[in-house]
């Protein structure tokens, strides 16, 4: 269980150097994440302890090579988030301008080399144990796919 800070650097880490969005996208990011802005910090979890990291933009990069960035938001705290401590959103930015939330949920998203429909990547959503769902674009909606751990299916224990 990572805590806190700690959360933040290694889930951002993970995702890899980000680059930046103009403020006005950066809110616009958030808010289609579901996230309000308290005072300097994005959050979506009303998280009272020390352990709590407010939203963060991790990852910004064009994902489905249609020319438009996508964002992916964290958030951490075992309050909200048990054991993984951490969640994310997968945002992205529309032809009209507008931002659309494309998914999310608790764990670690991971991008994979593997596509759903419009190219978009399959994610590996990662937290603790060693067999993790991956979820797949279906033209709607990020659904679940298949479980996997090191690139090779497994089981979940139940």
């Amino acid at each position: 269980m990572i805590a806190g800070a700690a959360l933040l650097a290694c889930c951002t880490a993970a995702y890899g150097a980000s680059s930046k969005l103009a403020p006005s996208d950066e809110a616009a990011a958030f808010k289609a994440a579901g996230f309000t802005l308290k005072g300097k910090q994005w959050r979506s979890c009303d998280d009272p302890t020390p352990t709590y990291s407010p939203g963060a933009i991790a990852e910004v990069r064009d994902l489905n090579g249609d020319g438009r960035p996508e964002a992916v938001i964290t958030e951490g705290g075992t309050y909200c988030y048990g054991h993984t401590g951490a969640a994310y959103t997968l945002v992205s930015k529309q032809a009209d301008g507008r931002w659309k939330a494309m998914g999310g949920g608790t764990g670690i998203a991971t991008f994979l080399p593997t596509k759903g429909k419009g190219g978009w990547p399959d994610i590996e959503v990662g937290g603790p144990g060693f067999c993790f769902p991956v979820v797949r674009w279906n033209g709607k909606e990020y659904k679940f796919n298949r479980h996997q751990y090191e690139g090779k299916a497994c089981r979940p224990n139940r």
